[in-house]
């Protein structure tokens, strides 16, 4: 996290945590120069993360994916445990 001496001042007299301000710059939105995390955002990026993790379980369940990609492009997808390692 880059970020000034004044901001670590601030944040300690607020009582503000890295671990907020990094979610706050992850999931917030821009609003000219503020990133801005409401309650209605926290709302939706909990859902966002709950459907991440219901991927992740899927995958977990199948033992894993690999994709292949050469310079950026994705050429092909297939089960992990397909392959012979």
């Amino acid at each position: 996290m880059d970020s000034t001496i004044h901001l670590h001042q601030r944040m300690s007299q607020r009582g503000i945590s890295k671990k907020i301000v990094n979610l706050v710059s992850k999931f917030g939105i821009a609003d000219g120069d503020k990133l801005i995390l409401n309650k209605k955002g926290c709302q939706k990026s909990r859902e966002a993360l709950k459907g991440l993790l219901k991927t992740l379980s899927m995958i977990e369940s199948a033992n894993g994916y690999v994709v292949l990609e050469k310079q950026g492009d994705k050429l092909i997808a297939y089960r992990l445990d397909s392959s012979k390692h």
